[in-house]
């Protein structure tokens, strides 16, 4: 039961950085990017650090599929944004 309940936490709280955190920086990001800017070094850090953070949570996340179309979302999203960052760059 308590590996259950550690298990129910770590969700949570990725869950909960996910949506009070990464999510509204990301669609800055976004907003950013889709403008026809580039990244600051802070930004590209950011989304590593982002996108790294979703590795890890993937194994969590294929345990508990009522969390896979959000999780897919995230990673489509950190996917739309590094191609047009990286079409940003070549532009400029």
């Amino acid at each position: 039961m308590t590996a259950h309940s550690d298990e129910e936490r770590m969700l949570l709280a990725l869950l909960v950085n996910f949506e009070t955190h990464r999510l509204p920086r990301a669609l800055d990001i976004k907003e950013k990017v889709d403008k026809g800017k580039s990244l600051s070094d802070w930004e590209i850090d950011y989304l590593h650090e982002a996108i790294e953070e979703a590795h890890r949570a993937k194994a969590l996340m294929d345990r508990h599929p009522e969390f896979q179309a959000l999780y897919a979302h995230a990673v489509r999203l950190y996917d739309e944004i590094t191609i047009q960052a990286l079409k940003n760059e070549q532009r400029s």
